[in-house]
């Protein structure tokens, strides 16, 4: 049947620092240029808007509790080193969902990839039909998004298009994938009946890009520092652009190296109305299974019980 064997070194702290060139695997591009970055300028960002930070926790408990979710992974073989595929998706979706974080699938090649979140997530929404669910798709032809959001149109509350994913080192000559165009996610969104997303928003590019398509959900995320794009991280991106990002949008989420309860109060302060974590996750559940994972979950998550970690 095979067994796992984790490509992660487990790290006392996922920094970007271990996984140097790993790529299948935990790591990044560049020599985790990006993946580094997304995980120091948390602290550089919250320094520089320290007042907005001290601000936002003197709000009442109820009006700082985060909203968390998962981060869309796949590729659970080739980069985190599981025996099969359709396990990670089964036992991080199902861990998730006990301690009430968002639930995100993401795409991939082949298409079992997709197929298996699909699986994971009807099974929570069989339980649970209010749990907060979404699908992330890759920059096919509009005809192939589509179809894919066919597949996932029941299990999901929101869908989203990865734009930076067409410049993804790991799916080149795999798939065809298209930088999309204003026109073509006008289209998409136009034809979902459900709430539209747009993640990979990470250059001055992109603004002009959701300044004319108003999705309603716009997600900061350079993909970990996994796709090749400018030298930058996501923090500093939202510190720079979020209060003008928020202008063509209803929410805003983001991604990359969030770490500790005080990066999500800075995302929170800077304007973000969910965080969104990979690889803290997919390594807690390598180590130690659901009840790691739901550990992890809590450290991120102190605001909750009014505690103030600055």
């Amino acid at each position: 049947m095979g067994e796992n064997n984790f490509k992660c070194n487990f790290c006392k702290v996922c920094n970007g620092k271990g996984c140097i060139g790993q790529l299948p695997g935990m790591g990044g591009v560049r020599k985790n240029e990006n993946f580094i970055l997304n995980c120091s300028d948390w602290e550089i960002v919250r320094k520089r808007n320290i007042e907005k930070v001290k601000k936002f926790l003197e709000l009442p408990p109820e009006f700082r509790i985060p909203s968390i979710s998962i981060a869309p992974m796949t590729g659970a073989v080739e980069n985190i080193g599981f025996a099969h595929e359709s396990d990670f998706y089964n036992q991080i979706i199902q861990a998730m969902h006990k301690v009430g974080v968002g639930l995100c699938i993401g795409d991939g090649y082949p298409d079992e990839k997709l197929k298996f979140g699909i699986e994971a997530l009807k099974k929570v929404k069989s339980e649970a039909p209010d749990a907060r669910t979404s699908v992330f798709i890759k920059p096919y032809s509009n005809e192939k998004i589509i179809e894919r959001f066919e597949w996932a149109k029941d299990c999901v509350k929101i869908t989203g298009i990865d734009i930076d994913s067409y410049n993804i080192l790991t799916m080149r000559n795999l798939v065809s994938l298209e930088k999309k165009s204003v026109s073509q996610l006008i289209e998409i969104k136009n034809h979902i009946k459900m709430p539209f997303a747009i993640k990979g928003v990470f250059t001055k590019e992109d603004i002009k890009l959701v300044k004319e398509v108003m999705p309603d959900i716009v997600y900061i995320s350079n993909h970990g520092g996994r796709i090749d794009t400018r030298k930058g991280s996501t923090a500093e991106f939202l510190a720079k652009y979020g209060e003008k990002l928020k202008k063509y949008c209803g929410e805003l989420w983001i991604d990359g190296g969030i770490r500790s309860p005080n990066d999500v109060a800075t995302a929170m302060a800077l304007g973000a109305n969910c965080v969104l974590v990979g690889r803290p996750f997919a390594t807690a559940l390598c180590q130690g299974g659901g009840e790691a994972l739901c550990k992890k979950v809590l450290e991120l998550s102190l605001l909750q019980y009014g505690n103030s970690p600055l």
